[in-house]
């Protein structure tokens, strides 16, 4: 049922916008769709890159897995708790109470700029934030202290304008760093 809806949306898109997709993979559409739908192909990375990751193989995955299904609130609030900075820490990891709108971590107060920025300038200041790579082949590095710079530049434009905490702003910017 679930192939049979993917495939007739994907038609009608094609339909719609004369687009396609490439026929490499099977003769049909459907056979396309049916071979995305049953990829199970592991590609392994070299040891040089598994070395700097957090998990370093299936095994530390499998494991990790099985502690998030053990006790899922519990694993969520560990790693909300390790990973994040909290103004407001949180009491309350999921209220399922007006299912299906769940809500995480609902009586916490988080500071996105902060998290994503601001904490790491002391170690990582100099060190590249952003690689921007534009369609023309131009490359740009950003760091977190050039960032920082900008973002700030741009956050009291913003008040200077009236914009205050709390209130909503929407950009429409093309594909830069900026945005």
């Amino acid at each position: 049922m679930q192939q049979k809806l993917i495939v007739t949306i994907v038609q009608k898109f094609v339909a719609l916008t004369g687009d396609f997709c490439p026929q490499n993979l099977g003769d049909t559409m459907e056979e396309n769709i049916q071979s995305t739908l049953q990829e199970n192909r592991l590609f392994t990375p070299s040891t040089e890159f598994s070395s700097k990751a957090r998990i370093k193989n299936r095994a530390e995955l499998d494991a990790l897995r099985a502690k998030a299904e053990a006790d899922h609130e519990g694993f969520w609030a560990e790693l909300a708790r390790d990973e994040l900075d909290w103004q407001t820490p949180f009491t309350s990891v999921l209220d399922e109470s007006n299912a299906p709108h769940y809500q995480w971590f609902n009586d916490g107060t988080l500071n996105i700029s902060y998290n994503c920025l601001d904490r790491h300038l002391a170690e990582r200041g100099d060190k590249t934030a952003i690689v921007f790579e534009g369609e023309k082949g131009d490359t740009r590095h950003i760091s977190y202290s050039e960032l920082h710079r900008d973002v700030c530049q741009f956050a009291n434009g913003l008040k200077s304008l009236g914009v205050g905490v709390g209130d909503r702003v929407i950009l429409y910017m093309p594909m830069t760093p900026e945005a």
